[in-house]
C-alpha cells in the first residue's frame, strides 16, 4: 500500500524550543513553510487548532489558493460552530483546494482548554457529540434533498446545502484519541485514525483496539492508521544524539523562561487526556524503545501532544518509520523543532528512503501474490 507523509502548517516560526519571532499569523512564513513541504515530497500538512490561535480554515484557504499539489488536513473542534455551518465551510474549502481537503475532528481532552471557548461538556459527552457531529457533516456533504435531524446535541429542520465538496463522495474524516470512548467514536466514523508515536508493541495494541471498534460499529472496512513523531536527524548517530539532548535542554529552558501557555492539569497533577497519560507512563518506564524511539522530549513537555522523538541518521529514522509501516501504519506524521529547516531536511533525506523501501515491499508482495496464483 502507498505511504503518505503529513507535516505541520504552522502560522508562525515558534516551537517548543524557540519563541516565535513575529505575529501569531505570519502570512509570509505560513506560505513559505507550506511551500517547503510541497517542494520536498510531503503529501499534506495539518492546520492545527488552539483556543487562542489563528483560525485554521482561512489560513488553509490562503495556502490552498497559492499551492498546486499540497493536500490539507484541517483541524476542527465541534464546540466552535454548528455542524450545518461547518459542513459548508469545509465544502467551500474543498472547492478552493480542488479536492485536497481532509478534516480532523478534535473532541478535546482538557476541560480547561475546552472551557476557554465555552465548552462545558464532560469528556464522554464530548465524544458522543463529536460522533453525532461527524455523522451530520457527512450527510450534509452528500445529501441533495432537505433533511431534518433530531439528536442528543443538535436539532435542525429542512436543511440542504448549496455547496458540495469537490471530492466525491466526500473528503476524508480524520480522528484521534487513546481512550475507549475515542476508539468507539473514531472506530465508527473515521476514515483515518491518528495516534501519537508510541513503542511498536503499544502501537500494535492501539491499532487492534481501533479495528475492533470499527467491527463493533458494523463496519466492513477499518480506518487507515496515522502515527505522529518528532524526528531528530543528523549525518551521524553521535551528532543526532547530541542534537537530541540539546533539544530537550532547549525545551526545558523555554518552559522555565516562558511565556508558554500550558493546559491546566487535573487535580492529581497529571494530564486529563489518556494519550498524554500514556506518553508519560512510557517515558517513566524507559528512555529508549525499539530502533530509535526516544521519550525525554515527551517527558519534558509533560506528554503534551505529539512529542515522542525518533533519533538517528536519516537511514535509522527511515527504518524506524518502516517498522511502523510494517505494523499497518500508512500515514506518517512528522514535525521537527526547527519547523522550516527540519521539514526540508526530512523531505530531502528521510522521505525518499521510506518511499523506495515501501515500493520494494509492495513489489515483493505483488510478486508473491502472482506466484501463489500460478501455483
Amino acid at each position: 500500500m502507498p505511504v503518505e507523509f503529513l507535516g505541520i502548517a504552522a502560522t508562525n516560526d515558534g516551537s517548543e524550543t524557540t519563541p516565535r519571532s513575529g505575529a501569531a499569523f505570519d502570512k509570509e512564513y505560513t506560505l513559505r513553510l507550506a511551500r517547503a513541504h510541497e517542494d520536498h515530497g510531503w503529501d499534506r500538512v495539518l492546520f492545527a487548532y488552539g483556543s487562542g490561535s489563528p483560525d485554521p480554515a482561512p489560513a488553509a484557504a490562503y495556502v490552498a489558493s497559492r499551492l498546486d499539489r499540497l493536500q490539507i488536513l484541517l483541524a476542527h473542534r465541534p464546540n466552535v460552530s454548528y455542524p450545518t455551518f461547518a459542513a459548508k465551510t469545509f465544502a467551500t474549502l474543498d472547492q478552493i483546494s480542488d479536492g485536497r481537503l481532509a478534516v480532523h475532528f478534535i473532541t478535546g481532552g482538557n476541560d480547561h482548554e475546552q472551557g476557554r471557548e465555552g465548552d462545558i461538556l464532560t469528556k464522554n459527552e464530548r465524544y458522543a457529540r463529536t460522533r453525532e457531529y461527524i455523522g451530520i457533516v457527512k450527510k450534509i456533504w452528500t445529501a441533495h434533498e432537505p433533511f431534518d435531524h433530531e439528536g442528543a446535541h443538535y436539532r435542525f429542520h429542512d436543511f440542504v446545502s448549496d455547496v458540495f465538496p469537490a471530492q466525491q463522495p466526500r473528503p476524508n474524516v480524520s480522528f484521534g484519541g487513546s481512550s475507549p470512548a475515542a476508539y468507539e467514536a473514531g472506530g465508527a466514523e473515521a476514515d483515518i485514525y491518528c495516534l501519537w508515536g508510541e513503542p511498536l508493541a503499544e502501537t500494535a495494541e492501539q491499532i487492534e483496539a481501533v479495528e475492533a471498534a470499527a467491527r463493533a460499529a458494523g463496519r466492513t472496512d477499518v480506518p487507515r492508521i496515522q502515527v505522529a513523531f518528532r524526528p531528530i536527524i543528523a549525518p551521524t548517530e553521535e551528532l543526532a544524539w547530541e542534537k537530541a539532548h540539546r533539544t530537550v535542554g532547549a525545551i526545558r529552558e523555554r518552559r522555565e523562561a516562558g511565556p508558554v501557555r500550558h493546559h491546566r492539569r487535573g487535580a492529581s497533577g497529571s494530564p486529563e487526556n489518556t494519550g498524554s497519560q500514556r506518553l508519560i507512563a512510557i517515558a517513566e518506564a524507559g528512555e529508549r524503545y525499539d530502533r530509535a524511539l526516544w521519550t525525554p522530549t515527551a517527558a519534558a513537555t509533560g506528554g503534551s501532544g505529539n512529542s515522542n522523538a525518533l533519533v538517528g541518521t536519516p537511514e535509522t529514522v527511515a527504518q524506524a518509520l518502516l517498522d511502523y509501516y510494517d505494523l499497518g501504519v500508512d500515514i506518517l506524521s512528522a514535525r521537527g523543532y526547527d519547523l522550516l529547516g527540519d521539514a526540508i531536511d526530512f523531505g530531502r533525506y528521510v522521505i525518499p528512503i521510506v518511499r523506495e523501501e515501501v515500493a520494494k515491499r509492495d513489489a515483493e508482495r505483488a510478486a508473491r501474490g502472482t506466484l501463489a496464483v500460478v501455483r
